[in-house]
């Protein structure tokens, strides 16, 4: 059995969460927080969540790796396109989304979600590029009626835990939603996750981690 290793409250954890789940893998969660003791990095590189241990007992890291193994090693319930071209286009928008989007506006959560404070220059900053990275995604995005077009795919479990993320964190910071103000239809299209059962879980779990690390900070 898969062992999934991180905490609910990260997007990259809910990440792979949604995938064993939708992919019907049985897995078991460990909650572990991200540090540099020695035997974490010997299971994560860089003392980082996700991680995994897979059902031969090997260790693995870094969130869009272990999708992509998940989805060649368990073939049943496939998330991503057969055909080699749309597959390449699926991960451009994973890439894309990730590295010029979210990894940009992870520098506010500090402040958005968990009390800590960001310079206004950084917000400054952060508001600028994320709105060019949401731009530069609205010429991937289909909304037809999933994130690439008619059917469910791994883009959709990358789209929905991060532009939920980036959308709460904009509105608290700015005070209005950058995903929804650049994002024709984004409104429509987190209603309609939020009707799928696993993705019900994840955000149920999500929601009851966060207030626990609230509780005890």
């Amino acid at each position: 059995m898969i062992t999934l290793y991180g905490f609910a409250i990260s997007n990259y954890y809910n990440k792979v969460k949604l995938t064993l789940l939708e992919k019907n893998i049985e897995f078991i969660e460990v909650t572990v927080t991200p540090s540099q003791d020695a035997a974490l990095l010997e299971r994560s590189p860089l003392g980082k969540i996700p991680f995994i241990k897979t059902e031969s007992g090997q260790y693995l890291s870094e969130s869009q790796a272990i999708v992509e193994y998940l989805e060649d090693a368990y073939p049943a319930h496939p998330l991503c396109p057969a055909d080699s071209y749309e597959r390449a286009k699926t991960r451009e928008f994973i890439q894309h989304l990730e590295l010029n989007v979210e990894l940009i506006a992870r520098r506010i959560y500090m402040e958005a979600f968990f009390g800590g404070k960001v310079s206004d220059e950084v917000k400054e900053d952060v508001k600028t590029k994320v709105e060019t990275g949401l731009k530069g995604l609205t010429r991937l995005l289909k909304l037809a009626p999933y994130a690439l077009g008619e059917h469910f795919s791994v883009a959709d479990i990358v789209a929905w835990p991060h532009l939920q993320l980036i959308s709460a964190s904009t509105q608290i910071i700015y005070g209005k939603d950058l995903v929804a103000e650049i994002i024709p239809g984004i409104d429509a299209y987190f209603k309609q996750m939020e009707g799928r059962p696993h993705v019900q879980k994840v955000a149920s779990d999500r929601t009851l981690a966060l207030a626990q690390f609230l509780q005890k900070k």
